[in-house]
């Protein structure tokens, strides 16, 4: 029987970098082979479920300037060694059940049951997660059994996550079971990272951000920070993006420490300036062309000090990261409409998770029920191509406009309302916030709304692409 799977074609001079980048991005399918194409090309195979992170016209521009390619169909791809090898999991449950017997202990399904599913890897360190690993037995096999883990997958050091401590600045409990040193190197993106695992998080769910920060044309903006951590969106804005210059703002010290450092891995400390401490405490004011909000789940704090940074006499845009509660108690909160239309309130401090039912429903009802959901807006441009065009290089195509108390945006239809009804109340915030800076007209415009990440059970990770322009702007 004929077997096909999904596959990029690219150059031969360009396959092993274009190797790297998917197998770090998980989108490689590893159990198959490349296969040199009759054309002297070479066709890397890829996992269906990843086709949609890949933009083929701005993947060569991305992974290797100066290459090209395609997507195509493997005919009865060849098998890879690695796919016909124990499975790591496998090898780990048959040296782990040899160490039990060796103290006399029975291996059984409990036992069996307490070894991990999935693990983080950095570099040559194993983090395990904190579920793995309970049974008593194992500490009195310690060191011998964090040795053989090591060696089952491929590791030189293991360390086991906890919960992430709620001391402002999410610390992870990581405990170090086998090695000295702490500090991992791990490559995203074809971006180089260093952090010190049991001080700093590196959060690899964001993945689809930071590739997404990749394409966007930043060429002579200012860009800041506001929540920079280690670097996960100021590193893209300023490797893959092209920003001139960025501003990162940092309060937690040992991410600062790894900051920079990955600043200068990656050789670009010299476009960037670090600002330590509170950043609701920031100095700047009227530099920014573009602001990112990286903090969840809610970003609010950071609006007004945002709007500060803004540039007074042209604007600019706005990614605003939160988190959003899908769950149907959260839409029948109080709302006070005159608050929101009048300018900024007390009541406006209160967190946007809690969307009321007034927003939901008219949200609802601009679109038809019968079509098929998609999860995004998009500014149209009036007289002019839209700014999705000229400043963002990914895919994207236009629709109706709408307008809601002077904010503008393009409809498309949405898998959750609850998103647009959050996206149109931040705008009206925000508008509100500037014109009381500046006591002047602004116009805020909804250019996007990117749905990073869910998590169980009625809550998603969204970033809102916000445009801020002054009205006398021409």
């Amino acid at each position: 029987m004929q077997t096909e799977v999904s596959a990029i074609v690219t150059q031969a001079q360009f396959a092993q970098q274009y190797r790297q980048y998917l197998e770090t991005n998980g989108i490689l399918d590893t159990a198959y082979r490349l296969q040199k194409q009759p054309d002297g090309s070479v066709a890397l195979p890829v996992l269906c479920s990843k086709l949609s992170q890949l933009h083929p016209f701005n993947l060569g521009d991305t992974v290797a300037p100066g290459s090209t390619c395609t997507f195509t169909k493997m005919k009865n791809p060849i098998s890879s060694k690695k796919s016909s090898v124990k499975s790591c999991h496998q090898r780990l449950q048959e040296e782990l059940s040899e160490l039990v017997k060796r103290s006399g202990v029975l291996w059984n399904d409990q036992l069996s049951h307490d070894l991990p599913q999935v693990w983080k890897r950095h570099g040559d360190m194993i983090v395990l997660n904190e579920n793995a690993f309970q049974a008593d037995i194992w500490k009195t096999l310690e060191p011998e059994v964090w040795m053989v883990v090591a060696n089952a997958l491929g590791a030189k050091r293991i360390a086991k996550a906890g919960r992430v401590s709620a001391d402002g600045f999410r610390t992870p409990k990581v405990t170090l079971l086998l090695g000295d040193d702490a500090w991992v190197h791990h490559i995203d993106n074809s971006i180089r990272y260093t952090f010190d695992v049991t001080k700093c998080m590196f959060s690899s769910g964001n993945i689809t951000e930071k590739l997404r920060i990749s394409f966007f044309d930043c060429t002579e903006e200012v860009v800041v920070d506001l929540y920079a951590g280690i670097g996960y969106f100021t590193l893209p804005f300023l490797m893959h993006a092209g920003a001139a210059f960025v501003h990162a703002c940092e309060w937690n010290p040992h991410a600062v420490a790894a900051l920079i450092k990955n600043l200068e891995l990656n050789k670009v400390s010299h476009r960037c300036r670090i600002h330590k401490g509170d950043n609701r405490q920031l100095p700047l004011r009227n530099l920014a062309d573009r602001v990112n909000l990286g903090l969840i789940p809610s970003s609010e704090e950071g609006w007004p000090v945002a709007c500060q940074l803004l540039r007074e006499d042209r604007g600019g845009i706005f990614h605003i990261h939160h988190n959003i509660s899908l769950h149907a108690e959260n839409q029948h909160a109080p709302f006070d409409r005159k608050n929101l239309d009048g300018g900024p309130c007390k009541d406006q401090q209160h967190s946007l998770t809690m969307l009321p039912a007034s927003w939901t429903e008219r949200a609802r009802s601009s679109y038809d029920s019968t079509t098929p959901a998609f999860t995004c807006l998009f500014k149209k441009g009036a007289a002019e191509e839209s700014i999705l065009s000229s400043r963002y290089k990914g895919p994207g195509k236009k629709s109706e406009v709408g307008k809601n108390y002077g904010t503008c945006y393009e409809k498309r239809t949405f898998t959750h309302p609850e998103w647009q009804a959050w996206a149109e109340s931040v705008a009206l915030r925000i508008k509100n916030l500037l014109e009381t800076l500046h006591e002047m007209p602004w116009r805020t415009n909804i250019l996007h709304i990117e749905h990073v990440k869910s998590y169980a059970p009625h809550i998603d990770h969204v970033v809102l692409d916000l445009e801020c322009r002054p009205c006398d702007e021409n």
